[in-house]
């Protein structure tokens, strides 16, 4: 049944009706333009309402030149351009009719000096760009004549009773069921919706008279001039106008095959020097307590031999009996010890004792004293915790009335400004000429091989390097990708790290500068190099202009 409703309605077509191929579709165009280029500079010149816009920029960086001086060889005579802003300007009125225009452009910027020759083209009528579209109801104005067609065979149909036309409406009203139970829908709505859809694709072709032909219909039909808009071409290139170029800060470099050293990438993390930096413990257990001014807050500075807290050792019921008894037993020895003096000093003036023997009892009376003393301070001499080196406080674990125990650290001092790295290098033997970290901010950190372990960490041999680029943001613990050099050499193309995108298949691609306005995606095979670069080794020739900054607004032109 199905097979007969789509075949059916192509029975009435008439000989010769023919609608020949797929009908284009008009693609605005730009502006009328030419480009030049050699190794020194990429010129652009864009003919705009009777004057020439001219666009410099460096051949290789792709950054705007806006000191340099250009004489114009013009159909009317050589003229100046003149500077406005970041691009130069001359009058053209002959740009305004159509033809074919040699120009020859002389620049000197500084000492660099360069001719540049070009051809402007101004066609009669903007040529449209086609497109193909599949489908013969792909074109408007072919879609609302085959309507009008359709309109008027009906009419005249209904005037001469044509059975033509009742086996249309059997077909639409069929049409509506099997609309109804594919989709389930209401019986009046889908029945109606099915009739529309079949009367005008069975009208659209049985109405077709003799000889009616509608292959000459698709003709281009007149439109606007198009803009200078950036856009992603069919074939999967970017056209970005100089402009927007300006606009997004497109900046590019030379690629050059060179032989560089292997690195290898290691897992790693932010850890102190260790010649500066230092915990604070307590060598006792005790309470802590916070020193004149309070307990310093985390990432306060502060100098080796401040006091940072007081611990006061707790003394249990047994050490407190202990302690009263050996003070009455001190007590009685320091009476006895004043008797002896007091009868020593009354026989030495008789001479019955010697002098010696009165001093030895001073003596031993002023030990018996700092010996009671000692022994009262026990109870309430708390010990200070002091800083042992100078830096910030990274950790602080100090709480008034806490009770510490023996080597609990309380404070962890660092020194911000010197900070060090550890790494992991898998199958390899730690040692490295160079390195470089990356924390994922396009950041690069250079760093210095500081020594390797000799025992293996998880199957990895644990590596040291120190930071000699600003630590300024980095954070202990932090984790990083380490590129240490090697010894061994690898031939590639160097970019930076920010040229490489991920596309949509997850293939790794930059962008090439082809052309003045033009860039093509390219994936490429890539591989670590160090902190700022990577290493090319497949996907992009030597000389090619990679594009280095602005790749990610490039990659979102649609």
């Amino acid at each position: 049944m199905t097979a007969t409703l789509l075949f059916l309605p192509l029975s009435y077509a008439h000989e010769g009706h023919d609608h020949g191929d797929a009908p284009p579709v008009v693609v605005s165009q730009s502006v009328p333009r030419t480009e030049a280029q050699s190794a020194l500079f990429e010129l652009v010149a864009v003919a705009s309402g009777g004057s020439l816009e001219i666009y410099l920029d460096r051949f290789e960086t792709n950054e705007p030149v806006t000191d340099a001086v250009i004489e114009v060889e013009t159909p009317a005579g050589p003229l100046s351009a003149v500077a406005e802003a970041e691009i130069y300007r001359i009058e053209a009125p002959w740009s305004l009719q159509p033809g074919e225009y040699d120009l020859i452009f002389t620049v000197s910027s500084g000492s660099d000096i360069d001719f540049l020759t070009a051809t402007l083209s101004v066609p009669d009528v903007a040529a449209p760009v086609l497109a193909q579209r599949s489908g013969w109801l792909a074109n408007s104005a072919f879609a609302d004549e085959m309507q009008e067609v359709l309109a008027t065979d009906l009419r005249d149909r209904l005037s001469r009773n044509d059975p033509g036309l009742i086996a249309v409406g059997i077909l639409g009203f069929l049409g509506g069921l099997l609309v109804m139970a594919v989709f389930r829908r209401r019986t009046v709505f889908a029945a109606g919706t099915g009739a529309v859809l079949f009367v005008i694709f069975a009208g659209s072709i049985a109405v077709a008279h003799e000889g009616h032909d509608h292959g000459d219909q698709a003709a281009l039909m007149p439109v606007p001039s198009g803009r200078d808009v950036a856009q992603r071409l069919p074939d999967g290139t970017v056209f970005v106008p100089k402009p927007s170029q300006r606009i997004l800060a497109i900046r590019t470099i030379l690629a050059a095959q060179e032989a560089h050293r292997r690195s290898v990438e290691m897992p790693g993390r932010i850890i102190p020097d260790p010649n500066a930096s230092g915990y604070v413990q307590a060598a006792i257990a005790g309470r802590l307590s916070p020193p004149e001014g309070g307990f310093p807050r985390l990432g306060a500075r502060v100098e080796a031999g401040d006091v940072l807290a007081e611990i006061t050792p707790p003394l249990q019921m047994i050490d407190q009996s202990d302690v009263r008894q050996r003070q009455s037993e001190l007590a009685q020895e320091i009476t006895i010890a004043e008797q002896r003096i007091r009868r020593f000093e009354t026989l030495v003036a008789s001479g019955a004792v010697a002098r010696t023997t009165l001093d030895e009892a001073k003596i031993e009376l002023e030990g018996l004293k700092e010996r009671r003393s000692a022994l009262e301070q026990v109870q309430v001499q708390p010990e200070p915790l002091v800083a042992p080196v100078a830096g910030i406080i990274a950790a602080s674990n100090a709480v008034a009335g806490q009770m510490a125990e023996s080597n609990a650290v309380i404070f962890h001092i660092v020194d911000p400004a010197r900070l060090w790295v550890e790494a992991l290098a898998y199958g390899n033997d730690g040692q490295f000429d160079t390195a470089a970290a990356s924390d994922g901010s396009n950041r690069a950190l250079a760093l210095k091989f500081e020594g390797a372990g000799f025992a293996d960490r998880s199957q990895a041999v644990p590596v040291h390097f120190s930071i000699e680029s600003d630590t300024k943001g980095l954070r202990l613990g932090q984790m990083l990708s380490v590129l240490g050099q090697t010894q061994e050499t690898e031939e590639g193309l160097a970019i930076p790290r920010m040229s490489v995108l991920r596309g949509a298949n997850g293939q790794d691609m930059v962008f090439l500068h082809v052309g003045a306005e033009r860039f093509e995606p390219r994936e490429v095979r890539i591989m670590p190099l160090d902190g700022d670069r990577v290493l090319v080794a497949a996907g992009v020739e030597p000389g090619a202009r990679v594009v280095t900054q602005g790749a990610e607004l490039l990659n979102q032109i649609r």
